[in-house]
């Protein structure tokens, strides 16, 4: 037998390759129409309301969509509540409809975050994860706990506080070093992992000194959960991201020039690039520090949830921003239905499953650059 034609061969490949960069040519163009960016974002929104009424059904005790739209419009409006329906509301508005709306907001914050982010430095892989953002907003939080014995809980102002501060802090240092020296975004990168590894032994030695009392509730911030979400942690997560979305949506244009055009193209457009920056940063880091402080360290939301909502609505921030807060509570609040019905009646941490489905996306985002390079 002889071998095949290598010029036959190189032909095929360069056909092949033709084609697959001419369809994807055709998707992108399709995909940044304004109509489809459009109706997307109607899509994303009645999916994701639609995804958070169901997951409220999933569990042991039956529950119907329409049980959950009266319980909803009971909790809202107010009414009369029948006594064989008593129970279920319970269930409903007390432990299910909460848990599902924490796990929404916080995967949309997060998400939001690293759009922020990823835009401002210029690379898909920065997230507040990589960054070491998260993990020092968990030992910030792990420190309160420890410190007042467990007596702060998960929704004081205290383990707000220092999650937040600590996370500032960690943002101050990783901005300020890269702007003195100059950074790469790959030598960032490096320097967030190196950030997150200390953050992560520091956490393990308060846990290590704790008592009984304090060891259990800071090991949920090494695992991230929603578990017994309560309204007012929905409602802090909601408001914090409610009020921060609009902000940011009204930086789109000028987070665009910096991400497309890069820093001295946005300053020849008359914007003050290193206030933005530092602005905006702020910001993100503001959504997840808070968002940590109640649910723990959830990595890979504010990685993954942007990619995917990049492939779907493109790159431009005034859609990216909307339908990647969409792409990160959905992500979060399937990733939590799974966790608590995989091993039913055990439950599986949320952080644990996102990291499952966020850690291939991640090494082929890391592939996928190399390769492109």
């Amino acid at each position: 037998m002889t071998d095949a034609n290598p010029v036959a061969s190189s032909e095929n490949a360069v056909n092949a390759g033709a084609a697959t960069n001419a369809g994807t040519l055709s998707w992108q163009r399709f995909r940044d129409n304004g109509t489809f960016r459009g109706i997307a974002l109607v899509a994303g929104a009645a999916v994701s309301i639609l995804t958070i009424s169901w997951c409220v059904t999933v569990g042991t005790a039956g529950a119907s969509v329409a049980d959950v739209w009266h319980s909803v419009r009971l909790l809202v409006f107010g009414g009369v509540l029948e006594r064989d329906f008593q129970q279920m509301y319970s269930i409903i508005t007390s432990l299910r409809l909460p848990r599902a709306l924490l796990a929404f907001a916080a995967g949309a914050a997060l998400s939001l975050a690293g759009v922020v982010m990823q835009g401002l430095l210029r690379n898909p892989l920065v997230s507040p994860f990589t960054l070491g953002v998260s993990p020092a907003a968990a030992f910030g939080a792990s420190l309160a706990i420890l410190l007042t014995g467990g007596a702060a809980g998960s929704a004081s102002w205290l383990v707000i506080g220092s999650a937040l501060g600590t996370a500032l802090l960690v943002s101050a240092l990783v901005l300020g070093l890269s702007s003195a020296k100059a950074m790469a975004t790959g030598t960032l990168l490096l320097l967030g992992v190196a950030l997150t590894q200390l953050f992560e032994a520091m956490t393990s030695a308060l846990q290590y000194v704790a008592n009984e009392n304090t060891l259990q509730a800071i090991v949920r911030w090494t695992f991230g959960s929603v578990n017994d979400a309560a309204w007012y942690e929905v409602q802090i997560v909601g408001l914090v991201t409610v009020v921060l979305f609009p902000v940011l949506l009204w930086f789109a244009k000028d987070l665009n020039a910096v991400a497309f055009a890069g820093d001295d193209a946005a300053k020849s457009l008359g914007i003050n690039v290193p206030v933005l920056r530092v602005g905006l940063i702020v910001l993100a880091v503001l959504l997840a520090s808070v968002t940590v402080s109640f649910c723990g360290v959830i990595g890979f939301v504010g990685l993954v949830g942007p990619h995917i909502a990049r492939l779907v609505i493109g790159a431009d921030h005034r859609y990216l921003l909307p339908f990647g807060a969409l792409t990160g509570g959905l992500l979060l609040l399937l990733a939590d239905t799974i966790g608590r019905t995989i091993l039913a009646p055990s439950v599986v941490p949320v952080g644990i499953v996102v990291a499952f489905v966020g850690a291939p996306i991640f090494i082929n985002l890391i592939l996928t650059r190399r390769a492109a390079r």
